[in-house]
């Protein structure tokens, strides 16, 4: 009895004796000394391998290598193909086919356009617009602008045959009255490009000279429902907050024909806001336009 009693104290205290040096300091796992605010060390699995792996790829504006190039164009903060176009004295439709854009809404801050005709190095442009599409091109009551143009001429517009051919070359046009008011605004090149004519709803606004529609629609800010005709490479004018559209993008049309009627869209008062532009330059319209 005493043996087996003398063999579990043996046992009991060698397990004591193994439960202190569990606990003994000399036993601690390491910890590393770091000062505060410190980073830990890289690793050879986290460390960067070069900086072109961590930092994204910056991604220049299409046409960036053009940019400052006579006939080139470097997209700023709210500009719009069509505003562009008209600063350019271009079809917007041009702009689309040289630039080979997929949607002419979406253009951005820093992208370089070409707005002059491939190969031409002065100022010479395609009289002609291109085809595409993307741009609202409809007068305001939402008719088709062919059959409102077929109704205009049932109405007394003078719509002829056969289509006046714009010209290539740089003759000024002979340029007539667009509108049968008075001046309500004179030419101001900073506040006012060109002239605002007073009138009534409906009155009838004329092409100033033989030519072919560049735009029509109501796709740039301030102008409201607006026309653009090119007269030759030099030469296009702008009729401004229409009540109707009588013509469509693309159509011959003559000096003196009804090609909309006087309204207020995006105006504060009914007026036609008439430009001149001369490669892209507005221009003082009272200084062509002839003697009444």
């Amino acid at each position: 009895m005493q043996q087996i009693l003398n063999r579990r104290w043996t046992s009991l205290a060698a397990g004591v004796l193994l439960l202190a040096g569990c606990a003994s300091p000399s036993h601690r796992a390491p910890v590393e000394e770091r000062a505060v605010g410190a980073q830990p060390k890289p690793t050879a699995a986290s460390a960067p391998t070069s900086a072109a792996s961590t930092a994204p790829e910056s991604k220049l504006p299409a046409g960036s290598d053009n940019a400052g190039k006579p006939g080139y164009y470097t997209v700023k903060p709210g500009d719009t193909l069509i505003r562009i176009a008209l600063e350019n004295g271009q079809s917007w439709r041009d702009l689309v086919k040289w630039n080979g854009l997929e949607n002419p809404n979406l253009i951005e801050v820093g992208q370089v356009l070409r707005v002059l005709t491939p190969g031409v190095d002065g100022a010479g442009v395609n009289a002609r617009p291109v085809s595409s599409a993307k741009v609202e091109s409809k007068p305001l009551d939402g008719k088709p602008a062919a059959a409102s143009a077929a109704s205009a001429a049932s109405a007394g517009a003078s719509v002829q045959s056969p289509a006046p051919v714009v010209k290539e070359g740089d003759d000024e046009p002979q340029f007539g009255w667009p509108a049968s008011g008075g001046i309500l605004v004179g030419f101001d090149e900073v506040k006012n490009k060109g002239l605002a004519f007073a009138g009534k709803a409906g009155d009838a606004v004329l092409a100033a000279a033989d030519g072919r529609v560049m735009y029509a629609g109501s796709g740039l800010r301030g102008y409201g429902n607006m026309i653009i005709i090119k007269h030759n490479a030099t030469y296009l004018t702008a009729y401004a907050h229409n009540q109707t559209l009588l013509v469509k993008e693309d159509q011959p049309v003559r000096k003196g024909q009804k090609i909309a009627e006087m309204g207020s869209s995006d105006a504060d008062q009914v007026k036609l806001h008439f430009e001149v532009r001369k490669q892209g330059k507005p221009i003082d319209p009272a200084k062509l336009l002839p003697a009444r």
